[in-house]
């Protein structure tokens, strides 16, 4: 397969008002996990898979042993008075080359439907395993702030400091260009694990912007299942400090220090 393939599966879906969201893999899995749950917990049918030669070489295997490619969706998601056009899927892109040419492709597709708005999430690493309950924003114009800070999210100068990479930064950027409205919001992660309870509170965010109401159990159940992981990663982290606490031998006088 030497170019992008976009199969259309259904043509005769009406897709009212939409807004197009897109959660691919990225830190802790936090934007995966809230538009994976969208398409869960809402109508939602798809319309579109996408293969790329930008994508890893790679099948995937089910429980009966059979497998399929690696690809990307986009569903619509009925949300009350506009339609969600939600893109999930397996990978981003292994290339730079390849991010352009398929967040272009993405939105090609999301303009061809009509789309105006485009909400990308994604995690914020904070390189720390005791959870921030906080959503972080970046906008591609300063008066998408203002309703977005009515709901919670935050926006803090010049954060993220190193950029947003990836489709989650990279599709804003595009937006712009196009004069497309778009917004990244960010659950705080630690960046090491995947992370579901992160992505509640993300998913808070969401259904307070869309005015929707989505069950959150799914997720509840898989932050107690992560949280048994990550105490475990605290305890090591914990004994690790403790070995290096290795009493420097002085001279004379000189006290006795640590090195941490």
């Amino acid at each position: 397969m030497r170019e992008n393939r976009v199969i259309h599966l259904e043509r005769n879906v009406e897709i009212k008002n939409p807004i197009m969201i897109v959660g691919l893999p990225g830190v802790g899995h936090v934007g995966k996990l809230v538009a994976e749950h969208l398409v869960e917990e809402l109508e939602s049918t798809k319309i579109i898979e996408i293969y790329s030669p930008h994508f890893p070489p790679q099948v995937l295997v089910d429980e009966n042993s059979e497998i399929r490619i690696v690809n990307n969706e986009i569903y619509v998601c009925k949300a009350g008075e506009q339609d969600l056009l939600v893109l999930i899927g397996d990978h981003q892109s292994n290339t730079t080359n390849g991010h352009y040419e398929l967040c272009g492709l993405y939105l090609d597709l999301a303009e061809e439907m009509g789309t105006k708005m485009v909400y990308t999430l994604g995690g914020f690493p904070t390189g720390q395993l005791t959870h921030i309950d906080e959503v972080l924003g970046a906008v591609n114009k300063p008066e998408l702030k203002s309703r977005l800070e009515e709901i919670g999210v935050q926006f803090k100068p010049n954060e993220p400091g190193g950029g947003i990479v990836g489709a989650s930064g990279l599709m804003l950027g595009l937006c712009k260009l196009r004069n497309i409205d778009a917004a990244c919001l960010m659950g705080m992660t630690s960046g090491y694990v995947v992370d579901p309870k992160s992505a509640q509170s993300l998913l808070k965010i969401v259904c307070k912007l869309f005015n929707v109401e989505i069950d959150a159990g799914p997720l509840e159940e898989r932050a107690k299942e992560m949280e048994k992981i990550v105490a475990r990663l605290k305890e090591y982290e914990q004994q690790q400090q403790q070995t290096q606490m290795i009493p420097e031998i002085g001279t004379g006088d000189e006290d006795l220090r640590y090195i941490g």
